[in-house]
């Protein structure tokens, strides 16, 4: 494109326009995860907000000729569209020549992939959320074969997540290392420049790619001393009651060197405490997995500590209802195992259908008066705006999104724990 004038060439729209194609060029997690929450946001032109999503309803089958009523547990969870994020920069008013090519290869570009990176660190961190963890058999290592991914499968198969639109998402050791294993195989679908740009293919049923914004999750203090019983396990003091009610377990024998315990993201299992498949109600064979969901601290040595903890946030925790999630409680004593060491820095790569998370994008208003645009495609939005500065001649711009995230159905979604990283800890 030829250069010419400024409003032929620079327009707000044509900015803005520009913006939005690179920053959905540039999402990973982005890109994956549910996006159709944007209509739920009512009001032209839109400013975000809070809005309730209700759960899909569960059914028991009755194996009866006489009809039998099934007790209905409305569940719903809040999304909230609060996050607003930016870039500006100024330049002088010769670069308003610039053809948009120009223009966007200097500023845009890089502008538009520091929001797709923030929005991708944002949904990353959701992984705290999730109870379902893989690691592989020889312990704690950069995923490097096939069958780390056919543990996070298995896992979401006996979860009864939907088999199609499953994603994993690597950080970039666990990308090349899975890459190299990968080397040997003939994968049809994977043409040599999609590798370099992250994307692995469709293995084991699910879309891989890359992300660098995957996070680190840093254990909790969970060295063990010779606490309620002298054995230094951590076990839980009695069968657990409370959590129908109040979703605590209580806890004891851990070591007290720091008030926090255990952190929130931490995932431990109870002996006796098995999963079920929420379709068929059965056990399948494997304990069920635990998140924290805040900081548990203890007190003394050997005393109780009360650990938050999530799994379908629901009552029925026992083995009869839809809503079951164990096949049956643990007995008073039982021991509890925490996944990892005590402090240590796991990266948390991520399996999961696009319905686990979403994000919802609506439009910032344009302020009255001000050169800009205000651009909305496919549930994505973005803003330009443009002010002058006459003491120094100079033009300000600034891009802003207006973003939530959210973990609507963690049960769709397994943490890939990757090797242990060095580093100081949280």
């Amino acid at each position: 494109m030829a250069s010419g004038s400024t409003h032929t060439l620079l327009t707000p729209t044509i900015i803005a326009r520009e913006a939005l194609r690179l920053l959905k060029n540039n999402l990973v997690m982005g890109d994956k995860v549910y996006r159709n929450y944007e209509s739920e946001f009512p009001g032209s032109p839109k400013k975000g907000g809070t809005v309730t999503i209700r759960k899909p309803v569960k059914f028991t089958v009755t194996k009866a000729r006489t009809r039998a009523t099934s007790t209905i547990t409305e569940q719903s969870i809040t999304l909230t569209v609060s996050t607003q994020a930016h870039v500006s920069w100024s330049f002088n008013m010769k670069d308003m020549t610039l053809t948009i090519e120009e223009y966007s290869e200097r500023y845009i570009r890089p502008a538009a992939a520091v929001l797709a990176n923030t929005v991708d660190s944002d949904l990353c961190a959701l992984y705290d959320d999730l109870w379902n963890s893989v690691y592989d058999s020889t312990g704690f290592v950069d995923p490097n074969c096939f069958m780390i991914l056919g543990k996070a499968m298995q896992r979401m198969d006996e979860e009864a997540v939907p088999p199609d639109d499953r994603v994993v998402v690597f950080n970039p050791a666990a990308h090349w290392s899975m890459a190299n294993a990968l080397a040997a195989l003939s994968i049809p679908n994977i043409p040599e420049k999609a590798i370099r740009k992250g994307y692995l293919g469709t293995i084991a049923g699910a879309d891989i790619y890359m992300d660098q914004n995957i996070k680190t999750h840093t254990t909790g203090n969970i060295d063990t001393d010779t606490g309620c019983d002298g054995t230094g396990k951590e076990l839980a003091t009695g069968a657990p009651t409370g959590v129908t009610a109040t979703s605590v377990l209580a806890l004891c024998d851990f070591d007290i060197a720091t008030t926090r315990v255990l952190k929130t993201g931490d995932i431990f299992t109870i002996v006796g405490a098995y999963s079920v498949n929420p379709m068929s109600g059965e056990s399948t064979g494997g304990l069920r997995q635990f998140v924290v969901t805040a900081d548990a601290s203890c007190a003394s040595t050997g005393t109780t500590t009360e650990v938050p903890i999530s799994v379908y946030v629901q009552p029925d925790m026992i083995h009869t209802g839809p809503y079951k999630t164990v096949y049956s409680l643990p007995s008073g004593g039982a021991v509890v195992d925490v996944l990892g060491s005590t402090r240590s820095n796991y990266p948390q790569n991520l399996a999961f259908h696009k319905n686990c998370f979403a994000l919802v994008m609506v439009p910032l208003q344009k302020p009255e008066g001000a050169w800009g645009a205000s651009v909305t495609e496919d549930g994505y939005s973005i803003r330009m705006v443009k002010d002058y500065e006459i003491d120094v001649d100079d033009e300000v711009v600034r891009l802003d999104i207006l973003y939530g995230v959210k973990t609507i159905y963690p049960e769709l979604g397994v943490r890939i724990w990757g090797l242990e990283t060095k580093g100081a800890y949280a």
